[in-house]
């Protein structure tokens, strides 16, 4: 059974995020902002202006008490220890924005929007230092750990792209169903009433292995190796679209929540570092040329029914989930769901 933490919105909530400290943050519709204890204690609440989507909330690695909140086409950066009036505001979005991230040393944040654009704020400047751009709705934007000039998104125009804050094109780009066309041959047709439009990302603590979630019910894990990524694994464990996809703080171990209303902890260790020296499944495009020839496949002992991975524990939550978190609460680890409620419910983790 679920705790649940009530209390703090009206409306549904849509985001959430876990400091260094323990301190949890969520948005939810309507400009409501709400900040708990580890206990689940409400904290602090703020209502924003203009009543807008509290969309994706994040706090500060550098330091834990600044709270970056975007709602509509704005962010807003907030003091947690006295959430009242932004501290200040970023107006640079001209559509509305669908998720943050800053870098670990704070002298970025991206913002990734309904238009498919990225703006890169230089926070020491407080100005917009670049613009990146997908052709369709940009869903989800990830700076990688330990590397502050590189990060990765995607969107529902299938993409998945690799960015380097010095260039303004990808230098990596794969089209997740250009892969599932070339996998499912003369099947290809069934895809278009089912197509990986990709939802989520989450970046593993070394960097350089990342999860993509999409519409599809597919989760697939990637590799960075220099310049460009492959794909090592994917499975499916949901009936419906994979809204979040979330690594864990240790190891390779992948929380994913679905619009099934089921929350799944896998164990992809065993599937990521076989392969890294075999080609890409998947076709790739090298920066904005056209795409090359299919580089090869990808070991079919990953990716065949005989290796079927399952997931190592299911919650059946039972509301499409809108975010996960995880935190570590009362000494063992918690994760953390969104859903349509106006709630925060809360389950335990095995040790992973």
């Amino acid at each position: 059974m679920a705790v649940k933490w009530t209390d703090g919105h009206s409306f549904s909530i849509l985001c959430l995020n876990v400091s260094s400290e323990g301190l949890v943050a969520s948005g939810a519709e309507g400009g409501e902002l709400a900040v708990w204890d580890g206990r689940g204690v409400l904290v602090g609440r703020l209502q924003l202006p203009k009543a807008d989507d509290v969309t994706s909330v994040v706090f500060s690695p550098a330091c834990p008490t600044r709270l970056y909140a975007s709602h509509g086409e704005t962010i807003s950066l907030l003091d947690v220890r006295a959430l009242k009036e932004p501290a200040d505001c970023f107006q640079v979005n001209e559509e509305e924005i669908n998720c943050l991230s800053v870098n670990e040393t704070e002298s970025a944040l991206a913002a990734a929007d309904d238009a498919g654009t990225i703006k890169i704020i230089d926070l020491e400047n407080k100005k917009v230092s670049r613009t990146l751009r997908h052709s369709n709705i940009c869903s989800s934007v990830a700076f990688r750990p330990q590397r502050p000039q590189s990060l990765l998104s995607c969107g529902l125009d299938m993409q998945v792209m690799l960015w380097n804050l010095q260039k303004a094109r990808p230098l990596w780009t794969t089209n997740l169903q250009d892969s599932e066309m070339e996998e499912a041959g003369a099947q290809a047709a069934g895809q278009f009433f089912n197509p990986p439009l990709a939802h989520s990302l989450s970046i593993a603590s070394c960097g350089n292995i990342f999860g993509c979630g999409a519409q599809d019910g597919k989760v697939r894990i990637f590799r960075v190796t220099g310049v460009k990524f492959e794909q090592e694994l994917e499975f499916k464990g949901h009936i419906l679209g994979v809204s979040q996809v979330l690594f864990l703080p240790a190891a390779y171990w992948l929380l994913t929540g679905g619009n099934d209303g089921k929350v799944l902890l896998w164990d992809v260790s065993s599937g990521v570092g076989k392969q890294q020296k075999s080609p890409a499944r998947s076709l790739q495009r090298r920066k904005a040329q056209a795409p090359t020839k299919k580089e090869g496949r990808l070991n079919k002992t990953i990716l065949n029914e005989d290796a079927e991975i399952l997931p190592k524990l299911t919650i059946e939550h039972g509301e499409k989930v809108n975010w996960l978190a995880c935190a570590e609460l009362k000494g063992s680890k918690r994760v953390l769901v969104a859903d349509q409620s106006s709630s925060i419910s809360v389950y335990p983790l095995p040790d992973a």
